[in-house]
């Protein structure tokens, strides 16, 4: 039995409490580790917890579960994967946040794992994924928390919400079946769904701009029937470094659905002059952003909205 161990390291301009405390919080993740798409704590006791994670590695959408041990006094948390995707058989390892300086921290990634069968194109196929994953996971986390401490106006969270007079299964199945939304929605130009797992999807999508461009986008979506999907986009339009969203439903007892498009996207400044023009910054860049994914959210919602009521009067 071949078991690997590695070991990744970053240098983070903050204090080692406030690293240890983003990793702590899984809810942030998405917002912080790139292959991260969708984490929700499970169970939870004392410093034990068991989370469930969706997320990419080397491009494929994967899900597993794993428990972790937090240890706020040693700045340590130890995971293990509880029942692993293939090719993993087993995988685990250890978050360590050590002080270098009060406003700066050395921050380790441990992993140890096997492949299913002691497969050598498995091991390798998990050498580049773990390696992937930590490098990108270590600077994004460096990333998040030296721009959290700097400028802080670069992320922008909104929400919009329709009532429907119809039931939150059919207005779901709006939202899920996503295959159908060249038909259903005008500006969707073209669509691409893969549903290799249930409830674990992969959108493509080209989206008409109101110029008539269009823009391709590409999404891991993570769907709760018949309550809500997460998604998060890995193909992204050149003004956002990052964009994460929810479709939540939520029917009370008159049969009335309320559903509600949330957004937090993080601007890529980088691309401002080139997009909205030289004297642009950050404040015309989240306008136009609030508008453009606002207005095609909307607009998603108004066509659910026809379809359940429709649905309703039958």
């Amino acid at each position: 039995m071949t078991v690997r161990e590695v070991e990744h390291e970053i240098t983070v301009e903050a204090p080692a409490a406030e690293v240890y405390r983003l990793i702590a919080e899984v809810e942030n993740w998405p917002l912080i580790f790139p292959p991260s798409v969708h984490v929700e704590r499970v169970e939870h006791a004392g410093d034990e917890e068991r989370i469930q994670i969706w997320a990419t590695a080397n491009g494929t959408a994967k899900n597993w579960t794993s428990r972790r041990v937090l240890d706020p006094g040693a700045l340590r948390i130890t995971f293990r994967q509880e029942v692993s995707a293939p090719p993993v058989a087993a995988m685990g390892g250890t978050w360590i946040a050590e002080a270098v300086a009060p406003d700066r921290t050395r921050l380790r990634l441990l992993h140890d794992y096997r492949a299913v069968d002691d497969d050598p194109a498995g091991l390798e196929w998990i050498d580049q994924a773990v390696d992937r994953n930590s490098r990108l996971e270590l600077a994004a986390l460096k990333a998040s928390v030296e721009l959290a401490t700097g400028t802080p106006d670069l992320m922008l969270s909104f929400e919009d919400s329709v009532e429907i007079n119809g039931s939150a299964k059919d207005v779901y199945d709006f939202i899920n079946e996503a295959n159908l939304w060249q038909e259903r929605l005008p500006h969707v130009a073209a669509v691409d769904l893969r549903e290799e797992i249930p409830g674990l999807q992969v959108l493509r999508m080209d989206t008409l701009t109101k110029d008539g461009s269009s823009h391709t986008t590409e999404s891991v979506r993570v769907c709760f029937p018949h309550q809500r999907i997460v998604y998060k986009q890995t193909t992204l339009p050149a003004l956002m470094a990052l964009h994460t969203g929810c479709w939540s439903l939520v029917e009370d007892d008159r049969g009335v659905t309320t559903a509600t498009s949330q957004h937090t996207v993080i601007v890529n400044t980088g691309n401002i002059h080139a997009i909205l023009g030289p004297d642009a910054g950050v404040p015309e860049a989240r306008t136009f952003l609030r508008n453009a994914l606002g207005t095609n959210s909307r607009a998603t919602l108004g066509h659910a909205k026809d379809y359940a009521e429709a649905r309703a009067r039958q």
